[in-house]
């Protein structure tokens, strides 16, 4: 009868262990996983929003150089329009290679929207740009006063708009590491109170085998 009680005794002490040891490798386990994903957060705040955000910046420069080359055939009709033509073309080939490279990025749903959006507009503007510069200097500004300003604009306000969007999904990034973070914080907390938890269980199990070692040596004395 002894022999079994103590056998049920070790049974549960045991399962009580085992449970301990699985939960702690499910903590382990989600807490890799977080720290996994806390990495690949990080990684991709760096290659898919502040590179690309930096080449936004970079077609924002672009857009401003040609419009400086605009400005000087306007103001200027004896502008020869062939090498503003060729500048203005160089400076689209730099926007257009910058578009491609920014395509290969992760974008969420409205980030693809925003960008078909200011391809669209880059395009109206570049056809605008030549057939102006294919006319003479009265006839450039006419075109510009009537069209030509407001479709720069467009194209600018379209730019923004995808920068925009651009902090924001690394803000949305940002709090999702938070939560990561917090997540770790957790699992270390948890692993901590099973520490505690299996410490406890090693002191118990030492001082009941130490009360049943003093019952033996009283008995075996009397």
């Amino acid at each position: 009868m002894k022999f079994a009680f103590s056998l049920k005794n070790k049974l549960k002490v045991a399962f009580f262990l085992f449970c301990i040891m699985c939960c702690t490798l499910l903590i382990r386990f989600l807490e890799d996983k977080s720290v996994s994903k806390i990495n690949e957060s990080f990684i991709s705040m760096h290659k898919d929003r502040l590179i690309p955000a930096t080449d936004l910046y970079f077609i924002a420069e672009n857009l401003y150089h040609k419009n400086a080359i605009l400005q000087d055939a306007l103001t200027d009709a004896e502008t020869h329009s062939f090498g503003s033509v060729f500048k203005i073309n160089r400076h689209n080939r730099i926007i257009d290679s910058v578009i491609n490279k920014y395509e290969l990025t992760f974008l969420v749903k409205q980030e693809k929207t925003f960008l078909d959006d200011l391809k669209t507009a880059l395009l109206v503007q570049q056809q605008l740009e030549n057939k102006m510069l294919g006319l003479n200097g009265y006839e450039r500004k006419q075109i510009y006063d009537s069209i030509g300003r407001s479709t720069a604009t467009q194209t600018l306000a379209k730019l923004s708009a995808l920068i925009k969007i651009q902090s924001e999904v690394g803000d949305e990034l940002i709090k999702d590491s938070k939560i990561l973070v917090s997540g770790t914080k957790i699992y270390s907390t948890l692993q901590g109170i099973l520490a505690v938890m299996i410490g406890i269980m090693i002191v118990s199990i030492i001082s009941a085998s130490n009360m049943v070692k003093i019952k033996n040596d009283k008995f075996n004395l009397n």
